[in-house]
C-alpha cells in the first residue's frame, strides 16, 4: 500500500509546488511508482510537469464534483513510473459546488483508496490556504510535509498549519501525522538563512529533514520549461537536493515500516500461544 504525503504550506511562494514536482519526479527515478495530485486551482504542479492545465478534458475538478472517475482523469505515464491527476482555475469553484455535500472531506479520500495499491508514494499539492480542498488532501493522507522557506517570516503561519492538522487528525483522519519539515531556497551566503534554519530547530517540535533545497537558477528555470529537475539539469544543485530528499523520504517509509512489523509481531506470537493452549 502506498504511502500519501499531502505537501501544505498556506503560506505562498515556499518552495511547495516546486517540492512537490521534483519528489515526485525524483522518487520516480528511483523506481518508485508514484502518483502525483495537483488540488491546486492555480494548476502550477500540472504546468510544472509539463501538462497544458487549460486543455485538458478531465481534471481532478470533475473527479471531486462527480463528473468522471479518477482514471478519466488520471495522465499516466506521463514520466516513467510517474501518473498525474492534473488541476486548472476550474478548481476554484469546487469549494462553493460542495457546500452541503454530506462527507465532502472524504471526496479525495474515497477515490484515491481506489488506487493507493498501485503506487508506492501518492505525492498531493495543497493549495496556498487552509480550504476545504487542504482539507480534503489532509484527511486522505497519511502525513504533511511541510516546506519551508529561509526567509526573515519563515515561522509566520506554521502554527496555525500545525493546529489545523491537528484538528484532521482529531476530528477527520486519526492516523494522520507530520511527515516533516525540509528547508527550501537555503541561500549559504547569506547569515540569514543560516540563522532561520537554527530558529526553526529550536522552535519547532517536529521532524526536520537533513536535506536542504538550496536556492539555485536552474531551479527556478525548469517549471518555464515544464520539467522537473532532475530532467531539465540533472546535475544541477537543485536536482542533487531534490534527489537527497527523496532518499530520506524512501529511508523514512521503509523505517516506519519496519516499526510497525515490530509492533506486529509480539501480537502475533500471543495468538500462536493461545491457540496452543486452546489445542
Amino acid at each position: 500500500m502506498s504511502r500519501i504525503i499531502a505537501i501544505a504550506n498556506q503560506k505562498g511562494g515556499v518552495g511547495k509546488t516546486t517540492t512537490a514536482i521534483n519528489l515526485s519526479s525524483c522518487l520516480a527515478e528511483k523506481g518508485m511508482k508514484i502518483l502525483t495530485v495537483d488540488i491546486d486551482p492555480q494548476g502550477n504542479t500540472s504546468s510544472g510537469l509539463g501538462v497544458d492545465k487549460n486543455n485538458i478534458e478531465n481534471s481532478v475538478y470533475q473527479m471531486i464534483i462527480g463528473q468522471c472517475s479518477l482514471d478519466e482523469c488520471r495522465i499516466k505515464d506521463l514520466y516513467e513510473n510517474l501518473d498525474l491527476i492534473p488541476s486548472n482555475v476550474n478548481l476554484a469553484g469546487a469549494e462553493i459546488e460542495l457546500i452541503g455535500v454530506n462527507n465532502r472531506e472524504y471526496i479525495l479520500k474515497q477515490a484515491l483508496n481506489m488506487v493507493r495499491d498501485d503506487y508506492d508514494f501518492i505525492i498531493i499539492d495543497c493549495p496556498p490556504s487552509l480550504s476545504t480542498l487542504t482539507v480534503n488532501a489532509m484527511t486522505a493522507a497519511d502525513t504533511v510535509l511541510v516546506p519551508i522557506q529561509c526567509e526573515f517570516y519563515a515561522l509566520e503561519g506554521l502554527t496555525q498549519l500545525i493546529h489545523t492538522i491537528n484538528l484532521v487528525k482529531k476530528r477527520l483522519n486519526p492516523t494522520l501525522d507530520i511527515e516533516g519539515v525540509v528547508f527550501t531556497m537555503f541561500d549559504a551566503r547569506t547569515n540569514l538563512s543560516l540563522e532561520v534554519v537554527e530558529n526553526v530547530k529550536q522552535n519547532l517540535k517536529q521532524n526536520i529533514y537533513k536535506t536542504i533545497i538550496p536556492r539555485n537558477v536552474r531551479l527556478a528555470e525548469a517549471p518555464s520549461h515544464g520539467l522537473p529537475i532532475n530532467i531539465y539539469d540533472p546535475k544541477s544543485a537543485g536536482a542533487d537536493g531534490y534527489r537527497q530528499l527523496a532518499d530520506e523520504v524512501i529511508e523514512k517509509d521503509s523505517n516506519d515500516i519496519n516499526i510497525m512489523s515490530k509492533k506486529s509481531k509480539p501480537e502475533e506470537k500471543k495468538k500462536k500461544n493461545l491457540f496452543k493452549k486452546r489445542k
